[in-house]
């Protein structure tokens, strides 16, 4: 379903990686490790169509990343919650549903917005939220997600141990219905379903 081959990232005058490569397929979970400036981000920036490599390709169901087919497939989580401060939960996830070219439901939304632990929270403004609740608002678009190929950056970050277990059993449940993820992660997390591999960068 994706995959890359022999990519080579150089960002300005070093070489972050070269003849990277790797074949994803339905229900399988690649976790990308590395130390920090190992290169992470950048290769996940190169998977969604965000930075070209230096050279070597990358197909998902035989589509080029900028193409529309392969974002039709694409659901991407960034490090940075991406999230309007002014906005509340309820609106945050709304908009961001729809600038995805998606629907939601207000009864959806605020099904996943239960889900994340922000039930009586959907109507504050996500400024005087914490961070770790801002996260949440983040993630509740993956409730409802049924794109194929999802792609997250440090999803797990600024969440407590209970909603480190929800999440991980969600992508669970997304890798059982044979969709595939690409995931960075500095914490360790018990998935369990589906085909877990790692792809080490800087080694």
């Amino acid at each position: 379903m994706l995959e890359a081959r022999d990519l080579v990232c150089i960002r300005g005058e070093r070489r972050l990686f070269a003849g990277v490569g790797f074949r994803l397929e339905e229900g399988e979970l690649l976790y990308l490790r590395g130390k920090n400036g190992a290169g992470k981000t950048s290769l996940l920036r190169m998977l969604i169509g965000l930075l070209p490599p230096e050279s070597g390709s990358i197909t998902w169901r035989g589509h080029a990343p900028r193409s529309e087919a392969f974002r039709a497939d694409l659901c991407f989580l960034g490090h940075a919650n991406a999230i309007k401060e002014e906005l509340t939960p309820l609106e945050n996830l709304l908009e961001s549903v729809h600038l995805a070219g998606e629907s939601l439901s207000e009864a959806e939304a605020l099904d996943a917005l239960e889900q994340v632990g922000l039930a009586g929270r959907e109507d504050l403004p996500c400024k005087y939220l914490s961070q770790g609740q801002k996260r949440r608002v983040a993630l509740a678009r993956l409730v409802h997600e049924r794109r194929p190929l999802w792609v997250l950056d440090e999803p797990f970050v600024a969440l407590d141990s209970s909603a480190v277990a929800w999440l991980a059993d969600l992508i669970g449940a997304h890798l059982q219905r044979g969709g595939a993820a690409v995931l960075t992660t500095h914490q360790p997390v018990d998935i369990t379903a589906g085909t877990q591999r790692e792809l080490q960068l800087g080694a």
